[in-house]
């Protein structure tokens, strides 16, 4: 398939730069993915578009403030650093600017509420370096990370980070730390929506797909076939299996919320001819139409950007014809699209 089959024109005033008021607020558009009729809703009203007996799965993923600002040693320079992947011990893979200038041996410091170390150990592709992280007393870098970071909002977010991003860039889900990107459909939820889903009847399970910066990697190709994704670590608890295996067997749906949460899940099931046993690992898997979903019957997710592996995702679950006209509808009505913007639910 050619990349450009999942272009569409939207206008900039139409991403969103800031959340909704309250979680639950944004407007959510359900899509039939068989007959292709479209409703318009907000998110609080997810309780009555589901089922009792539905399964909805979350991420419970924790997204840790990745952005660092410190300067270089001895010279002073400005340097902004956004860890990318933890490779063990106290490495870590960064994309960090201005990179030309960050050769193996470089120096940088960030300082704030803590003091933490950094030193280039090599140079990759596309701007990454792989740095040593340490303190000056032995401390945990975590900690070191977690006082002085920032929040790694995307970059189609137009502003710098404020202190209601570290609340409001976060899922209530949010439990296990690791990603440097929100998984974006989970943030329309609250105490409120989930009690009311419970009373509906609705499960609810949690797995985690920890989000890498890969989320907002460009498919560079033209044929849709030859892109590749970055892994991303998953992980499927036992509960959580044991729902998603009871839910198959007595035929209720699956809805994932999330395009993460939908990778895990299919991820598992292909590795496992088509059953959701507990365990994790590394997926690059890459879902685009022809793919056989194994696991999900029902989709919530945001609305994503022209040309996108996400994009891509929603068009095999959906149709790529069927998903461009909602996202031509959601254009005229005024939808806000990507991470802090409104939803669709294709059931």
């Amino acid at each position: 398939m050619d990349v450009r089959e999942f272009d569409f024109d939207l206008p900039a005033e139409l991403i969103a730069q800031e959340p909704a008021l309250r979680r639950g607020d944004a407007r959510l558009m359900r899509l039939d993915r068989d007959a292709g009729a479209i409703t318009h809703h907000t998110v609080s009203a997810l309780p009555d578009l589901l089922r009792p007996g539905d399964l909805l799965v979350v991420n419970n993923t924790r997204v840790f403030p990745a952005r660092l600002l410190g300067h270089r040693v001895p010279s002073g320079g400005a340097v902004e650093c956004l860890l990318v992947a933890h490779l063990g011990d106290l490495r870590w893979e960064a994309l960090m600017h201005p990179g030309q200038k960050l050769k193996p041996g470089a120096k940088v410091v960030f300082e704030g509420a803590r003091v933490l170390h950094a030193e280039v150990v090599e140079r990759r592709f596309h701007g990454r370096r792989v740095i040593r992280l340490w303190t000056d007393d032995g401390s945990s870098v975590d900690e070191a990370v977690d006082a002085i970071g920032h929040v790694p909002l995307p970059p189609y977010i137009r502003r710098e980070d404020r202190a209601e991003d570290c609340q409001r860039y976060q899922t209530v889900f949010a439990r296990d730390r690791g990603s440097v990107a929100a998984p974006t459909a989970g943030l329309h939820f609250d105490g409120a929506l989930l009690a009311a889903l419970k009373e509906r009847g609705v499960e609810l399970a949690d797995i985690t797909l920890h989000v890498g910066y890969g989320t907002f990697q460009p498919v560079r190709v033209e044929r849709v076939e030859e892109h590749r994704l970055e892994a991303e670590r998953y992980q499927i608890g036992d509960q959580a299996a044991a729902a998603m295996t009871r839910a198959l067997a007595e035929r209720r749906r699956i809805v994932a919320v999330g395009t993460t949460t939908t990778r895990a899940l299919e991820t598992i099931a292909r590795e496992h001819e088509g059953r959701v046993v507990a365990g994790g690992g590394w997926t690059d898997a890459f879902i685009y139409p022809g793919f056989q979903f194994r696991v999900i019957s029902g989709l919530m997710t945001n609305f994503h950007l022209p040309r996108s592996s996400l994009l891509m995702l929603v068009s095999a679950f959906a149709g790529r014809e069927r998903v461009l006209e909602a996202y031509r509808v959601a254009i005229a009505q005024r939808y806000r699209f990507y991470s802090y913007g409104d939803a669709m639910l294709i059931l």
